[in-house]
């Protein structure tokens, strides 16, 4: 095993976890997510809070199977890219927010980017 590939499991495990709790979340607590749904988007913010929650749900099984991990991380790529407005919105919103909340607001977004290399690095080692 490569020195990166040794990682892939962890950084496996890591995006499972955080894939499969927020999926749930999405529909346990779904107005959070519905508030920072850009409201360009067409449609109601429901939508895409259960489509984005059974997207996560989705991403967190084929990154845990060990044949579709690097289809996964793939999947995890697209994922965490297609949410990124969301994390925008919700900063956006936060603006005005006391400066604990809008540190969680805009710390968010370099996360996403965290994320997305975590999920690339998935992709490539499996």
């Amino acid at each position: 095993m490569t020195p990166a590939a040794s990682h892939a499991p962890r950084t496996t495990l890591a995006l499972v976890t955080l894939l499969a709790v927020a999926g749930v979340q999405h529909f346990r607590r779904p107005a959070p997510f519905d508030s920072i749904v850009p409201p360009a988007l067409p449609g109601p913010a429901r939508w895409y809070t259960y489509g984005s929650g059974v997207a996560e749900l989705a991403t967190a099984a084929l990154l845990a199977v060990p044949r579709t991990r690097r289809l996964g991380g793939a999947a995890a790529t697209a994922l965490f890219v297609a949410v990124f407005p969301a994390n925008v919105q919700m900063a956006w919103n936060w603006r005005h927010k006391p400066a604990r909340m809008q540190a969680i607001a805009y710390g968010r977004l370099p996360l996403q980017g965290v994320l997305v290399a975590g999920s690339e690095h998935v992709r490539r080692h499996g």
